[in-house]
This record gives C-alpha cells, sequence and structure tokens, in this order.
C-alpha cells in the first residue's frame, strides 16, 4: 500500500552572502604633517595695583532735593532766617581764632604699650662676664651692632672682646645667636656705622687702635687699621665717628681718645688708615671759664665723650674727664703747642687747638654729650653727678638739670622725632624725658629685667623710629618698641623748645 518514492531535492540559492560583499569596503586617509613651534617670554618687571570704590549715589539720583523747590519746604527759609546771624557771627570767630594752629588729624592708630619686641645675647660674651659698651644702627635701621668691653676695668687691659651685629628684619632671626661675630684684640669701647654703606663699621679699642671692619666679608672682616705708632693714639679711644669732609662730602673716620687728640683718618688701599688731620685739646689753649678757678698745667685734656652739630658741619663738642664740656670749631687756624706729629710715612701733620668755648665745667667725667635735632643750640650733657643737662651753645651754665640716678650716667640721647630724651638708671630702668612739656618729671620708665646691674648705652633707631636699643651690664642688648606717645612730635614741640631756651637765655 505504501512505498518508498526518492524526490530530488529543492534547493535556493542565498543572496545574503553577496550583498554584504558590497556593502563592506576599505578606505584610508593621511593628514599633512603638523607644524610645532614653541615660544616663551619672561616679563622682569611687574607691579599690581587695585582699587575698589562705594558705590556713589550721583545727584541726579537723589529723591530729595533733585526736582524740588528749597523754598517749598515747609519751615525750612524760617529756620534758615532764624540761624543766620548766629552762624555768621560763629564763623567771624572761628576765622580769628588760633587755637587749632598747627594741629594735624593722624588717623593711624595709635599704640599705647611700651614692649620689648627682641633680648639679643651672646653667650662666649655673657660667660667672660664683657659689658655692652657701645651701640649703633646702620643706615638702613634693620641692623644693630654692639661691642664688648669692660666699663669698670681702668688698668691697661689686652684681654679679646668682640664686635656682634644682629638683622632684625631677618627670617628666622635667633636672639642667642648673632648673624656676624668679629674678633678683636683689645676690648672696643667705641663703634659707628658708615652713614651710607651698611656693612662698614668703625671701633675704637682700648689699646688705642681705631679699626673698620666690614661685617659682608666672612673670612676677613678687617678693612683697616691704624695699629701702634707714634701718629695714632697712645690710649683708649672712647669715640669714633665717621665725618663729611671736602666738597665731595667723602667719609672720614673721626676718633678721640683719652689722649687729648682728635684725629681724621683716611681709608687707604693697603688696609692700614692714613692720618689726614688732627687737633690737640691742652689746658692752656682752653678758653677761660668763669668758674674754671683751678690753675691749668700743660697736660691734655682727655676726651671721653664727642658729639657733632647736625646743624653746623665745623661744630663739634667734646667732654673730658676733668669735667670740661668745650665747644670746638674744625676750621680752627691756630696751631697746638705739640704742632707736629710724625706719620708714618714720615709726612708731618699740624695738629691745631679747636677749643673756641668753655662751659661750666662739672666735678667729674663727662661721659655723654649729644646734640638737639629740633633746635641748634640745644644739647644735653651728662657725667658723674648723676644729673642731665640741658645747655645751650650761648652761655656757659646749663639752662636745666634733670635728675636721673644717684651715680654715674654714661648715655644720654635725644628722640629724633619728638623732644623727649632718654638716659638709663643705674638701676638697669631707662627714663625718658620730655623737654617739651617743660617738666621735671620723667614721662615715662621703662624696666628692664638686668637683675639691677646698669645699662652703659642706648640708641633710638633713626630710621624705625619706635625703636630703642639698651645695652646692658650683663652682656645683653635690649629692643624696645616705643608708644606712639614717646614717639610722635607734638604740634608745638619745637616752638616750645624755642621758648624754653629764649627764656632760660635771658
Amino acid at each position: 500500500m505504501f512505498t518508498d518514492e526518492t524526490l530530488e531535492a529543492v534547493g535556493a540559492e542565498s543572496s545574503w552572502r553577496k550583498t554584504q560583499q558590497f556593502e563592506y569596503d576599505s578606505r584610508g586617509c593621511q593628514t599633512l604633517p603638523l607644524e610645532m613651534a614653541e615660544s616663551g617670554v619672561q616679563a622682569r618687571h611687574r607691579s599690581d595695583c587695585g582699587t575698589q570704590t562705594d558705590p556713589g549715589v550721583h545727584p541726579a539720583d537723589s529723591p530729595s532735593l533733585v526736582n524740588e523747590d528749597v523754598s517749598d519746604l515747609p519751615g525750612l527759609q524760617e529756620f534758615l532766617q532764624r540761624v543766620e546771624d548766629t552762624v555768621v557771627r560763629e564763623l567771624a570767630k572761628n576765622a580769628r581764632s588760633h587755637a587749632f594752629d598747627g594741629f594735624q588729624v593722624n588717623w593711624e592708630e595709635r599704640d599705647q604699650t611700651v614692649s620689648c619686641v627682641h633680648r639679643l645675647q651672646y653667650r662666649e660674651a655673657q660667660e667672660r662676664g664683657l659689658h655692652v659698651t657701645c651701640l649703633s644702627w646702620n643706615c638702613t635701621g634693620s641692623v644693630i651692632a654692639c661691642s664688648f668691653g669692660r666699663v669698670d676695668d681702668g688698668d691697661w687691659s689686652t684681654e679679646k672682646a668682640f664686635v656682634c651685629t644682629w638683622n632684625l628684619q631677618r627670617r628666622g632671626l635667633d636672639p642667642g645667636r648673632p648673624d656676624v661675630v668679629i674678633d678683636a684684640s683689645a676690648a672696643v669701647m667705641s663703634l659707628a656705622f658708615h652713614p651710607t654703606r651698611p656693612s662698614l663699621i668703625a671701633g675704637g679699642l682700648y689699646s688705642g687702635e681705631v679699626v673698620v671692619w666690614d661685617s659682608s666679608r666672612s673670612q676677613d672682616p678687617l678693612l683697616a687699621q691704624t695699629g701702634m705708632s707714634e701718629d695714632t693714639h697712645r690710649d683708649p679711644v672712647y669715640q669714633v665717628r665717621w665725618l663729611p669732609v671736602g666738597r665731595r662730602a667723602e667719609q672720614v673716620v673721626l676718633s678721640a681718645g683719652t689722649g687729648g687728640r682728635v684725629l681724621l683718618w683716611n681709608l687707604g688701599e693697603d688696609g692700614r688708615l692714613k692720618l689726614s688731620d688732627g687737633y690737640a685739646l691742652l689746658c692752656q689753649q682752653v678758653p677761660h671759664s668763669g668758674t674754671l678757678s683751678k690753675a691749668r698745667s700743660s697736660g691734655c685734656v682727655g676726651v671721653t665723650s664727642l658729639t657733632l652739630s647736625p646743624w653746623d658741619p665745623d661744630v663739634f663738642l667734646v667732654g673730658s674727664e676733668g669735667g670740661l664740656v668745650l665747644k670746638c670749631s674744625f676750621s680752627a687756624p691756630t696751631p697746638a703747642a705739640m704742632a707736629t706729629t710724625a706719620t708714618s710715612e714720615g709726612e708731618g701733620v699740624t695738629l691745631r687747638a679747636p677749643a673756641r668755648f668753655s662751659f661750666t665745667p662739672r666735678c667729674g667725667p663727662v661721659h655723654t654729650l649729644h646734640c638737639s635735632p629740633f633746635h641748634r643750640n640745644l644739647f644735653l650733657s651728662g657725667g658723674t653727678d648723676g644729673l642731665a643737662h640741658l645747655h645751650s651753645l650761648l652761655q656757659p651754665d646749663p639752662l636745666l638739670s634733670l635728675r636721673v640716678c644717684d651715680a654715674y650716667i654714661f648715655s644720654l640721647r635725644w628722640s629724633p622725632t619728638s623732644s623727649a630724651c632718654a638716659g638709663p638708671h643705674t638701676s638697669g630702668t631707662v627714663l625718658i624725658f620730655d623737654l617739651g612739656r617743660r617738666s621735671l618729671r620723667q614721662v615715662a620708665t621703662i624696666d628692664q629685667t638686668t637683675g639691677g646691674r646698669p645699662a652703659y648705652c642706648l640708641e633710638f633707631n633713626p630710621q624705625q623710629t619706635d625703636l630703642l636699643a639698651t645695652g646692658n651690664a650683663d652682656g645683653s642688648v635690649s629692643i624696645w618698641h616705643l608708644s606712639t606717645e614717646l614717639t610722635e612730635q607734638g604740634s608745638r614741640e619745637v616752638a616750645q623748645l624755642e621758648q624754653l631756651a629764649n627764656e632760660l637765655a635771658e
């Protein structure tokens, strides 16, 4: 019934493969090479400036009186008519008043405190019991230099000492580690920074040498020295100053000591200071003072202090071991009795007698002198009587005497910005007087933690006038920040000093 049968296969060829071959295709492309260049720029000078203003109200935007007549305001015209006579009368009175003459508004914040900002120490000097004998600020006001020696050692000393400097603006300042330490062959009794070159320091030694150091030279700071010869000091040099001379105002070193000579030195290229001029202070050539009753000998007037006049470059003042205060002149033509001294080159330098006027002598050595920066005739002196004497260059007797302490006064300084003056007490405290207030009592007392030991020197910073440095017998240097009241000049301080000098001089 059923039989097997083989039929032919029926197939259909695939068209998918053929269609896919036409859909796929290969393509290629290539870009042109990229061109690259490098350039740089650097600006050598750059400055930023910004400003910000508060949004102001334009008069046209003010709704109050733009479109409104003043006369239409109720009661305003009546009020103006009522007060007109009173306002005019007060304005006329103010125009004639002198109550606010010289008054200047100070919008800065006033500082009412006195604080110690730094206490500088050199361990080796303190271990050897050395005293701070002199201080000096450099011309930028950022570096303080101090010299070490002994004030209470009167015999001939060959003990080595130091000169140390600290940069107070240096980041990471270490008060117990000086930035520069300079070794000296003897005690350094005087010190002075160069007025324009901040790294040069002149010093006077106990041995009589005058030395100039360059603190920027770390290996060998010694720049020039006088050595020991016939033309140098034979006694301690208690004062050194930089003095401009000649038309070009070149700076020379002025030195003075207890040998009675004031000498001027030029910086030589061979590492030596060369003597260029000199003065000799002899007792027989000192002008007579009305109270100078002792017979004058032929000895020398030992110089213990010296100050230059900021008003007259020809005038300088010296204080002596015997209590004399002398007004001297650099242009003095009179030869000294010991007329010539031979220089190391064999040339002769004529020494002149500079003394022109003698003030009333004190009973002991005059340790400090300082001319006022605000009045050409006023200066301060201090010594063994414990009094700060205010003098006028026009009369022999002091104008005023202020009690500072019951023992010696080693330093007195005028403030560079006000009529105040400062002097250290033998207990270590510093007393500040304001002569512009015409008061005999101190206006401020700075207590130092020196264990009751005295302060031998102090110096105001001429650039940062709110800083005062004091050198102490314990071998430390204190840097004080003064209050605004002590550094700000009053509106009439100069006029009050002028009145004080004129009244007492009469």
